[in-house]
C-alpha cells in the first residue's frame, strides 16, 4: 500500500514538476492531459467559505483547548460584534455568490477553542478561511503628577487607556510556524484522495514534504492575496483608514489548511470605530466590501485554475 502510495505521489510530482521549479504554485494544471489519479487541480471552484466570529464567552465545561473573550470598549464587547458581522457575512455570501457556502465556526455567543476553529474549516473542507476580529490597544502607562513632598513634585505610573488606533489590519499567517501549518495541510490536502491514506504517508518522504511546501507556498500567496483585497475595498470604498497587512504567527491562520486570513475590523476602544462597528450601517458596509472581495478573488482563482 505505502509503495502504491508513494508511486502515485511521485506520479503527481512530474506532471507539476515544470511549474513548482518556476515558482507558479497556484494551479497544479500540467501543459500534458492530466491524469485522473493525480492531485492535478485544472478545474477549481470557490466552493465553501469558512467564517470565524472571532472570541466568545467559554462556556461551562468546555472541552480542553485555548479561548478568548477578547477586547472590550465603552459599551460593547468584540466577541458580540464579531458575531454580528460573521452572522450578516454568511447571509450576504450565500446570497450574492452562486454555488457557495458559507460555514460558521460559531453561531452563538459561546466560544470555540482555537484548535476546534480550525478543526471546524478542516473537516468542511474549506476553500477560503476568514476570521472576523476587532482590534484594541493595551494601556499607557504614563507619569502624572500626585503631589507634592518637601517642595518637590511627586509623580506616580498610571496606566490610561489608548484611543489612538483607528481603523482596520489584515493579519496573515507568518512563515515561521512552518511545521504546524504543513501538518494541517497534509491532513486535510493529501487525504482528499480515499487511497492516499494519510496514516501511510511518510511525513519525511521527499515527495510528501515537496507537496506539501507546494501547497503552503500556494494558500501563503493566496492569503495575501484576498487580504489585499479586502483593505483595498475597505479603502477605496468605504473611505476608511486601514493599517494594511501584516504577518503573524495566529494559531487559526496556521492550522487552517486553506487560504486564511483574519480581518481586524476596527478598534473597538477607539470611541469613533466603536460607533462604527456597532452600528447597523458599519457592519453591512464591513460585510458589503468583504463580500467585493471574494467575488474578485473567486473570478480570478477560477481563471487562473483554467
Amino acid at each position: 500500500m505505502k509503495n502504491k502510495i508513494l508511486n502515485r505521489l511521485k506520479r503527481a510530482i512530474c506532471g507539476v514538476g515544470a511549474i513548482i521549479v518556476c515558482f507558479s504554485l497556484f494551479s497544479f494544471t500540467s501543459v500534458d492531459h492530466p491524469k485522473n489519479d493525480t492531485l492535478v487541480n485544472n478545474s477549481f471552484k470557490l466552493r465553501t467559505i469558512i467564517i470565524d466570529a472571532g472570541h466568545g464567552v467559554k462556556p461551562d465545561n468546555a472541552p480542553p483547548g485555548h479561548y478568548s473573550r477578547g477586547a472590550s470598549g465603552s459599551f460593547s464587547s468584540e466577541r458580540n460584534v464579531t458575531l454580528a458581522i460573521a452572522l450578516k457575512l454568511q447571509k450576504a455570501i450565500e446570497k450574492d455568490l452562486d454555488g457557495v457556502n458559507a460555514v460558521l465556526t460559531r453561531t452563538t455567543e459561546d466560544d470555540v477553542s482555537f484548535e476546534r476553529r480550525a478543526q471546524i474549516a478542516n473537516e468542511n473542507k474549506g476553500n477560503l478561511f476568514i476570521s472576523i476580529h476587532c482590534n484594541s490597544l493595551a494601556d499607557r502607562v504614563v507619569r502624572q503628577r500626585v503631589g507634592t513632598r518637601r517642595g518637590r513634585a511627586v509623580y506616580k505610573s498610571v496606566r490610561v487607556p489608548d484611543r489612538s488606533g483607528k481603523g482596520a489590519l489584515m493579519l496573515v499567517y507568518g512563515l515561521h510556524r512552518s511545521r504546524e501549518e504543513q501538518n494541517a495541510i497534509k491532513n486535510n490536502k493529501i487525504e482528499d484522495d480515499s487511497d492516499l491514506n494519510g496514516d501511510g504517508l511518510d511525513p519525511n518522504d521527499p515527495v510528501v514534504i515537496i507537496l506539501t511546501d507546494a501547497y503552503m507556498r500556494k494558500f501563503r500567496k493566496q492569503s495575501v492575496k484576498i487580504a489585499n483585497l479586502i483593505s483595498t475595498e475597505f479603502v477605496d470604498t468605504d473611505g476608511r483608514r486601514s493599517e494594511g497587512l501584516r504577518e503573524q504567527g495566529i494559531y487559526v491562520l496556521c492550522h487552517a489548511a486553506m487560504p486564511s486570513v483574519l480581518v481586524e475590523t476596527g478598534y473597538i476602544n477607539n470611541p469613533d470605530d466603536e460607533e462604527y462597528l456597532n452600528s447597523e450601517a458599519g457592519q453591512n458596509e464591513i460585510v458589503n466590501s468583504i463580500v467585493r472581495a471574494i467575488k474578485t478573488y473567486k473570478t480570478d482563482v477560477e481563471q487562473l485554475a483554467q
